[in-house]
């Protein structure tokens, strides 16, 4: 597997210079370095190891502050077994490193590596000697006519070479049913230095290609990000966004408000809003549905509808996601539909009923 040889020191944001071989992976070091508990970290991380790259590392103040808690091994992940595979990926793969959860689309682990490990991934059980998908995917696409979209993800599809990654596309585009491509990465916001315009030229040569990234916090749109997000989106690449709902990070309206607004002026469309996959390790980064309905309710209104994403919970046992939205419509009567308004007050719309036509009823149950 050709993984990315890391551009030459690029510059930070304070004039020093970084390279991926200086990542941390020692927990310890990590703790020490922000006043943690470096005993607790290090028993975390014997499940999921850490790996900060400098960058992202230049970013964190405190070990508790939202870029830390992403990032440094707590304590707290040792007492939360949880399902390492909540989702049921494993068991809905029918080539390695392949996996089909929906009729049209396939998602394909490029990489296993990543420029980070965040403490929530929900794909922790990979490590970076998993099985990625290969010629047997690839086949396996090929067979199966309905597969209309692929989705490079991991891992980090991006820690491969500009080479891999081209070779890859070509061979994905060889097939004639698949007709829309999609990169999932988190470097714009981990580590901006991987988005040269040489990258952004091979991306767009492959339209249509759409590239999702994923910010959790304002912080993370930094100078850096913002000129990565630039260059893709001046390549004409689309770009959407997921951010993960994170307690101590980002479960804040004004917090989200901030993140989603600052994307949309980057030309990135919040995209998705993801409730937590429980995976081990994650509880304390649980926040109650309820919560996220309260700030999603609040920031209807409150915010442009382009910078809104969905909610979304994704089902245990590999059903799907499904939005999760507040509850808008509160009462039919016959002759209106009376909706509660983003400022709490019901409306009363008129709806003249039509001869012949049968009542609508808000119904809570499956039907």
């Amino acid at each position: 597997m050709a993984i990315l040889s890391p551009p030459s020191r690029p510059p930070s944001r304070n004039g020093a210079y970084l390279a991926l071989s200086e990542s941390v992976s020692d927990p310890r070091a990590l703790a020490r370095r922000f006043g943690a508990d470096p005993d607790g970290a290090a028993a975390a991380a014997q499940s999921h190891p850490a790996l900060v790259n400098p960058y992202f590392l230049s970013l964190i103040r405190r070990a508790d502050d939202p870029l830390g808690r992403q990032v440094i091994p707590h304590p707290a992940e040792i007492l939360d077994p949880g399902h390492p595979d909540p989702l049921c990926e494993e068991r809905l793969c029918p080539a390695p490193g392949l996996i089909r959860r929906y009729p049209d689309r396939a998602l394909w682990v490029a990489s296993s590596a990543c420029f980070v490990r965040c403490r929530y991934c929900m794909r922790k059980r990979l490590s970076p000697e998993s099985a990625v998908a290969g010629d047997q995917a690839l086949e396996a696409i090929r067979r199966d006519a309905a597969v209309r979209e692929v989705i490079l993800s991991g891992g980090d599809p991006l820690t491969l070479s500009d080479e891999k990654l081209e070779d890859l596309l070509a061979r994905l585009r060889e097939i004639p049913h698949v007709r829309v491509l999609r990169v999932h990465t988190r470097a714009p916001g981990a580590w901006p230095f991987r988005i040269t315009p040489e990258l952004a030229r091979l991306l767009a040569s492959f339209s249509p290609l759409y590239v999702n990234v994923q910010f959790n916090h304002p912080a993370e749109l930094t100078t850096q990000a913002t000129k990565a997000l630039a260059t893709l989106a001046d390549a004409g690449i689309p770009l959407g966004s997921q951010t993960v709902l994170l307690a101590g990070v980002n479960d804040r309206t004004g917090t989200l408000a901030e993140l989603f607004q600052g994307l949309l002026e980057l030309r990135v469309k919040p995209y998705y809003l993801h409730h937590l996959d429980r995976v081990p390790g994650t509880a304390h980064f649980a926040v109650p549905l309820s919560r996220g309905l309260r700030i999603m309710d609040r920031l209807r209104g409150r915010i442009s509808g382009m910078a809104l994403p969905r909610y979304v919970v994704d089902l245990p046992g590999g059903r799907g996601k499904v939005p999760v939205t507040p509850q808008y419509l509160i009462r039919v009567e016959p002759d209106a539909w009376v909706f509660r308004g983003p400022s709490g007050r019901a409306v009363r719309v008129s709806q003249p009923r039509q001869p012949g036509a049968p009542d609508f009823t808000p119904c809570g149950k499956l039907c």
